[in-house]
């Protein structure tokens, strides 16, 4: 049970990674509308989506899952920042779901940092 868990936490991160691809990469309007605001458009927008696919990659490959997990939490930080300082927390009428996911997104991702961590290199003791 126990190795499950952290797995289906990855699990769950890249779907949400991964489903948010088509919206990104088809320049869905509501898409394009988020990186319009913020000025990011559509290089922002295409950027953001491609860096999401390989964080989404990592987190399935058991050597770089750390990796993975930080490259999602500087996304999605930098997602929830834009909400709270630019976009707000419901974006087109949305009801908050784009903010509360990323909130959520963020919150497994440092968990799976957390469980993961004794593989990151850097911090492996000699």
């Amino acid at each position: 049970m126990k190795k499950h868990i952290p797995f289906a936490l990855r699990i769950i991160v890249t779907v949400i990674l991964i489903q948010t691809l088509r919206f990104k990469f088809t320049a869905h309007p509501d898409s394009v509308y988020i990186f319009k605001t913020i000025g990011l458009e559509p290089i922002g927008r295409i950027g953001i989506g491609v860096l999401e696919l390989i964080a989404g990659v990592l987190l399935l490959i058991p050597k770089t899952v750390w990796l993975g997990a930080g490259l999602t939490l500087g996304i999605i930080g930098g997602a929830i920042f834009m909400h709270l300082t630019t976009l707000g927390i419901q974006v087109n009428n949305d009801g908050g779901l784009l903010f509360g996911t990323a909130i959520f997104t963020f919150i497994l991702s440092s968990i799976i940092l957390l469980l993961y961590k004794s593989d990151i290199p850097f911090l492996k003791k000699s």
